[in-house]
């Protein structure tokens, strides 16, 4: 029986590369919905929201942050190009209180204004959803 061949992992930031890893699987925060990805997946570009990437190795799972940017799925290689990429063990209750303070910062009632407090609430909200995976 043939050896399943891995999906490679790269999550790159405008700082840095954050992450290059082997998976078994990855779910994606797609901006309209999360999007899996398996072994062998047909090729797609797709914009990233605010979410959680998970991945699966070997039984375990791990996430990370993630605010925005692109994802390209190519032979069986998925590489994530994104604003801000934080894995799960490096979300602190400082930088939550960090999101809340930006979160509550933020005011007007002009349509720029509303899609900004929007993110911020956003950001919030998954970084308090990761906190609690860990």
């Amino acid at each position: 029986m043939p050896e399943p061949k891995n999906i490679a992992l790269t999550v790159i930031t405008p700082e840095r590369q954050v992450l290059e890893e082997p998976a078994d699987a990855v779910v994606i925060p797609a901006h309209d919905g999360e999007l899996g990805v398996l072994q062998d997946r047909a090729a797609l570009m797709c914009e990233l929201g605010i979410g959680q990437l998970r991945f699966t190795r070997a039984g375990q799972t791990r996430r990370l942050f993630i605010d925005g940017g692109f994802a390209q799925v190519f032979d069986n290689h998925v590489t994530v190009l994104t604003s801000q990429a934080l894995p799960a063990e490096m979300v602190t209750s400082e930088v939550i209180a960090a999101a809340e303070k930006d979160a509550q910062a933020l005011s007007g009632h002009d349509p720029a204004s509303r899609q900004a407090q929007d993110r911020a609430r956003r950001r919030l909200s998954v970084l308090r959803g990761l906190s609690t995976h860990r």
